[in-house]
């Protein structure tokens, strides 16, 4: 029998007894004592730089003022959020921050699956490894680097202009970064550039887990390459596409931050701002580190709601979940 099977069993035994669960987990750490000891410099790293810093959360419900301590602050409840949300520039933020995410989930969730389906249709090793490489170094790429890019490329006098002018298509050059109808095509196409190449490694790690002999039968059965990608392939990593779907859907008010800053401009703040930007903008730079923080906290609340909810319809629809 199983230490697993034994525990479950002592587990029943210690319930029907009334007695704690705490005697089941105890067993469990003193015979796990070597895992979680090596797990301690860890553990401590995590609560000291991820959840001791989360005491600042409290500064939303207060007034507060810079040098003086957080809790011993005027109590306001919830007036800092509802000041957010009867705010004119409420409606805005929140277009801008869903659209752009949208537009990140819509075309950038699928854009690295179909990529490393791709890639694992390369039969030439060293081709494959060298495409590869190429399209995961803008992953490490700064968005300062990027977006000095982009303005070399999309800029007034860039290289696009440049080009569309030589060949008769433009009189004039455009100010693709100046107007707002290009903003949100510009940044979706960049957040793609830079992150795809990423992505598209855990989705090559999975498909390398698929067993060899599901394509060997596969292609007895007479299967072609299209029929193994969408019979076999897709279906091998369907675990890993919910649980990034989960978390993406988690994270659809993180709409960016760094690039909205750098490729935009006074001229295009009605189709950039977000969440992020104008939480940093109000928190910041105009010092009202309450109503900043009552922003982001907000933000906060609803990613974990969203993850909560999108696993528990994951679980129900597929019986897949990461809780």
């Amino acid at each position: 029998m199983s230490r697993v099977a034994a525990d479950n069993i002592l587990l029943d035994k210690d319930s029907k007894n009334g007695k704690s669960k705490l005697n089941l987990f105890f067993r469990r750490l003193r015979r796990e004592r070597e895992l979680w000891l090596i797990s301690i410099p860890m553990i401590v790293w995590v609560a000291i730089f991820a959840y001791y810093p989360m005491y600042g959360v409290f500064m939303s419900f207060v007034d507060y003022i810079p040098g003086k301590e957080i809790f011993s602050s005027q109590w306001v409840g919830f007036k800092w959020f509802m000041e957010f949300f009867t705010s004119p520039d409420f409606g805005i933020i929140m277009r801008n921050t869903l659209v752009i995410s949208g537009l990140n989930l819509l075309i950038g969730f699928p854009a690295p699956i179909l990529l490393a389906i791709l890639f694992n249709e390369i039969r030439n090793k060293y081709f494959k490894k060298t495409i590869q490489s190429i399209s995961y170094l803008p992953y490490f790429i700064s968005w300062v680097v990027a977006a000095s890019l982009l303005y070399s490329f999309l800029g007034n006098d860039g290289i696009l202009n440049d080009m569309l002018m030589r060949l008769g298509v433009l009189n004039k050059s455009v100010s693709f970064l100046g107007e707002s109808k290009y903003f949100w095509t510009i940044i979706t196409a960049a957040n793609i550039w830079k992150n795809i190449g990423w992505s598209t490694i855990i989705y090559l790690s999975a498909i390398a887990g698929i067993d060899e002999e599901l394509y060997q039968a596969g292609a007895v059965d007479g299967l072609g390459r299209f029929g193994a990608v969408w019979h076999i392939t897709l279906p091998g990593i369907r675990p890993t596409i919910i649980l990034l779907w989960i978390l993406a859907v988690g994270g659809l008010l993180n709409a960016g931050f760094e690039q909205q800053l750098l490729i935009g401009n006074v001229q295009t703040r009605e189709v950039w701002d977000v969440i992020d930007t104008y939480a940093y903008r109000f928190g910041v730079q105009m010092g009202r580190y309450s109503y900043g923080t009552a922003v982001g906290l907000m933000k906060s609340v609803i990613g974990l709601g969203l993850v909560l909810l999108t696993n528990k319809v994951s679980k129900k629809a597929m019986g897949l979940s990461i809780i």
